[in-house]
């Protein structure tokens, strides 16, 4: 809880007294325990979720069982907001990444709510914008950008979310969440790892020099971030 009483979570806090306190008796703080499956493609929500810290991948997949990511969400972000306002039906798999604790909305009161706050169902429509841009830069970068820059930007995204320089993170889940061989993750993270910018052990990652990763990462983790600050604010 911040010093005003809203949760953590960024768009929460956005909210007027007034407009939080149509949300307050709706909100439960549950555990988002790592791998655990928030949505899942053409099925219906029963939840919005405000995560406080942690992160959440939001994927698509192939009938054959490929899988990639098109965008990270944490406390700056909110899984299921625009399902649930439209017919109900996650359009894409959701799971936890990086476990943490989330406030937790029942899809009916969230529709209450945003019926009764034009703020919240204004902030909730922005939020969805900016996760649109995320999957439309992910498709971008993935199409031109050569690994070395997707990773870069994707391990500084995740570092936003987590406030930290560790990240425990195996090569085999960055080859999958990027869509690429797990031998081309390998080679790259070696290279990272012999510049001196990045420290691999298994099952984790250490960023060691955040400005040289920034210099290796691609035009999109700005692109996406100025995005978030024209719709939403700044991340803090």
């Amino acid at each position: 809880m911040t010093a005003s009483g809203h949760p953590s979570n960024q768009l929460l806090q956005m909210l007027g007294v007034a407009d939080f306190e149509l949300l307050r008796p709706h909100l439960v703080t549950v555990e988002m325990v790592r791998e655990s499956v928030l949505a899942e493609a053409g099925a219906a929500l029963r939840h919005v979720y405000f995560p406080h810290g942690g992160s959440v991948s939001i994927t698509v997949g192939l009938s054959e069982g490929q899988m990639i990511e098109v965008a990270m969400l944490g406390r700056d972000g909110a899984v299921g907001g625009g399902a649930a306002l439209a017919d109900g039906i996650a359009p894409t798999d959701a799971a936890v990444l990086f476990p943490g604790t989330a406030s937790v909305l029942e899809i009916a009161a969230f529709r209450a709510v945003a019926a009764a706050s034009a703020q919240f169902r204004g902030l909730m429509i922005r939020h969805e914008q900016v996760l649109l841009a995320h999957a439309q830069q992910s498709v971008l970068c993935n199409t031109v950008h050569p690994v070395e820059a997707r990773l870069a930007r994707w391990l500084l995204r995740a570092r936003d979310l987590s406030d930290s320089k560790f990240l425990p993170l195996t090569q085999e889940t960055l080859a999958q969440m990027m869509g690429v061989r797990r031998n081309a993750i390998s080679l790259v993270a070696n290279a990272l790892q012999r510049a001196g910018i990045i420290h691999y052990t298994r099952g984790q990652i250490e960023i060691v020099d955040e400005r040289a990763l920034e210099t290796r990462s691609c035009d999109c983790y700005a692109a996406v971030k100025g995005c978030h600050a024209r719709l939403l604010g700044a991340p803090r």
